[in-house]
């Protein structure tokens, strides 16, 4: 296990609770945040734990929506402010409209995240508060370009800070309750498009069609990724099988997506597999404000 220095001190698996008292006393030196709640399990499990600790009116959760978004994701981050009584607000995000966003180079989830910032930062400025968003140690070693945009505009990451990577957020999660414990990752629809092709809002329609009809099908970990008329699909181990046995179905619910072709790649579900078109970038060392920081970690860009 990886030693995070400073306040980050946690060294063993076994001592998951005690990063959650280093997160609590992170965010009450910040005293008030806004965090940017996607409804995936890092940033569920950061909005409870700031809600829980902080209280609702010191916290206020802000979902970025915009063509990028699933609607399942956008549905569910609402079920979860109702079910955890969240001061929710849905922030309108214009990214579709920001040319270098569209065109869709290695550098669209800084743009991605800037669109994010300039919406949150005045929610933030407003209640004289933090955006925090729900970082971990393992994103500081994926590519991340994002993350470098929020930082730059003064964002801070308190499960950087408190040592949780994706083990502790889910095995905490779990301990405390959260429905959101073992929620498979989803990042945005654009992923799913490879770098160089425009993003639209109609590729993002199509895939998020897809991906919804897979899932009423009952696949759960998934990706579609789009090259114009084919869709690849990744799945996870389980999935595979199950889709090659149902073969007639899977492919009805792709093409009804308004794909013409319809593959499943045999190498399965692979997070950020698209990076694999991209070398190096940009690297930036976190530290959030007035806390530790992990040394010898940077962040770079986003893909999932």
């Amino acid at each position: 296990m990886t030693k995070v220095a400073g306040d980050g001190e946690c060294l063993r698996e076994g001592e998951t609770f005690g990063c959650l008292d280093m997160l609590r006393n992170g965010l009450r030196r910040l005293e008030r945040v806004v965090v940017a709640f996607s409804g995936g399990a890092d940033s569920a499990f950061l909005a409870w734990v700031a809600n829980d600790t902080l209280g609702r009116e010191q916290v206020t959760c802000v979902t970025a929506v915009s063509a990028s978004l699933a609607p399942e994701e956008l549905a569910d981050c609402e079920a979860l402010a109702s079910e955890w009584h969240l001061q929710w607000l849905r922030l309108e995000t214009a990214e579709l409209a920001d040319p270098a966003y569209s065109a869709n180079h290695g550098d669209r989830c800084y743009h991605c995240k800037a669109s994010l910032m300039a919406v949150a930062s005045p929610v933030a400025a407003a209640a004289r508060a933090t955006v925090v968003l729900g970082v971990n140690l393992d994103d500081l070693d994926e590519r991340r370009p994002g993350q470098l945009a929020a930082a730059e505009r003064g964002a801070a990451y308190p499960l950087v800070d408190a040592g949780f990577d994706k083990g502790r957020v889910r095995t905490a999660s779990r301990s405390l309750g959260l429905r959101t414990w073992d929620k498979p990752a989803a990042a945005c629809l654009a992923s799913r498009v490879p770098y160089g092709v425009p993003v639209t809002t109609a590729t993002l329609a199509r895939v998020a069609r897809a991906e919804s009809a897979l899932r009423t099908l009952g696949f759960g970990q998934l990706r579609v990724r789009h090259y114009g008329d084919l869709a690849r699909i990744e799945l996870d181990a389980g999935g595979l099988d199950d889709a090659v046995a149902r073969r007639a179905e899977v492919v009805a619910a792709v093409q009804g997506a308004g794909y013409t072709y319809v593959t499943v790649d045999l190498e399965g579900f692979r997070s950020g597999n698209l990076n694999q078109a991209l070398t190096g970038g940009p690297a930036l060392t976190v530290g959030s404000r007035g806390s530790g920081t992990a040394p010898g970690r940077s962040l770079t860009g986003a893909e999932r």
